[in-house]
């Protein structure tokens, strides 16, 4: 095994799977807000 040292690994495809996954998050936030208006407003 190599030795490790300190900031020298590469995280570029973690850093795009984390923007991936508050995308994701952001949207589906996005969706469930207007999902409970829709539903408050055409409730009866």
């Amino acid at each position: 095994m190599a030795e490790y040292k300190h900031g020298e690994m590469d995280v570029s495809s973690h850093e795009k799977t984390f923007s991936g996954f508050i995308k994701f998050t952001t949207y589906s936030v996005y969706i469930i807000i207007a999902i409970l208006i829709l539903m408050a407003i055409f409730a009866r």
